[in-house]
């Protein structure tokens, strides 16, 4: 069965309602995986609960490759460090199989903030109350923010909203100060001076905003806060069928008109193997642990 697989249509299973980065991303691949197969790879939206939803049903689903899931840290490598119990093991229950791309995280404040640098930033909060917003409590932008705070020594206010929109409005409003999030989200509102970055969050400077220093440069030592995003499926998934999905995963990576599509939405191409994914996400939740502990964050 293996060998002939795929032998019918394939589930991808996403856990993000359809229209953010993430659908796009999902649906460009699901595209070069149904041209190769010659047969069809169908989204599956399921969003909400933080990802905890998509990725219960994939650990449910049956082992033959036929469900595959658009992964991210929501769910396997931020919610073990937030829920001391999960529906799901986030290592035995899933075979990951490359991860597709990495986008940094961004530091970005109002413009009427008087700062612009990070190490403006942190002595300003250190002389006066400030708030930022984040897409949500236990959200990547709340915890890479309480990262940061630990980091530098500041004592910031959280104020958690129900998704980037939102927190993007209150934003622009000024009813937050700062706030962390993706490049993507924010370049267009920092090209048009709404908004100013001050840093990335990464071990480089993105391809997006250039001339924007990373932490790392910013005197935040070994700083990074990365999106990545990458395909896995049900734990157990025969390793002929893994190894045929991460050939034709990453051939699509490299395909010139993939990369010019994923370049605007600041997804830097990855195209891991699958041990590399499995050892990305055993750091990546390692990581997250000590980030919560170290703050005192806890959903349950």
């Amino acid at each position: 069965m293996a060998q002939n697989y795929p032998s019918k249509p394939v589930r991808m299973i996403v856990p993000f309602t359809p229209g953010g980065s993430q659908d796009v991303i999902a649906r460009l691949f699901a595209q070069k995986l149904t041209e190769s197969f010659k047969q069809q790879v169908v989204i599956d939206n399921r969003g909400g609960a933080a990802g905890l939803i998509a990725a219960e049903m994939v650990a449910r689903a049956p082992k033959d490759g036929y469900t595959l899931f658009l992964i991210t840290g929501g769910p396997i490598s931020l919610a073990p460090a937030l829920h001391p119990k999960l529906p799901y093991d986030p290592i035995k229950d899933f075979s990951p199989i490359t991860q597709l791309v990495d986008t940094a995280m961004a530091l970005i404040v109002t413009p009427a903030l008087p700062v612009k640098s990070v190490p403006e930033l942190v002595a300003l909060a250190k002389a006066k109350p400030l708030n930022y917003g984040s897409t949500g409590n236990g959200s990547i932008s709340h915890l890479t923010m309480e990262a940061f705070k630990h980091a530098t020594g500041i004592n910031v206010s959280h104020v958690p909203y129900k998704g980037a929109a939102p927190a993007m409005i209150d934003m622009l409003a000024g009813q937050v100060s700062l706030m962390f999030t993706s490049t993507a989200s924010a370049a267009p509102y920092v090209a048009s001076g709404k908004l100013r970055m001050l840093a990335v969050a990464w071990k480089k400077r993105s391809a997006l905003m250039p001339d924007v220093p990373t932490l790392i440069e910013s005197g935040v030592k070994d700083f990074e806060s990365t999106v990545w995003v990458g395909m896995a499926a049900t734990g157990g998934t025969p390793q002929l069928v893994i190894r045929k999905l991460h050939d034709e995963l990453v051939r699509a990576l490299q395909a010139p008109d993939m990369q010019s599509r994923l370049a605007p939405l600041g997804a830097e191409p990855v195209g891991s193997t699958p041990d590399q994914f499995a050892a990305l996400i055993r750091e990546d939740i390692a990581r997250w642990v000590r980030v919560v502990k170290a703050s005192g964050i806890g959903l349950d």
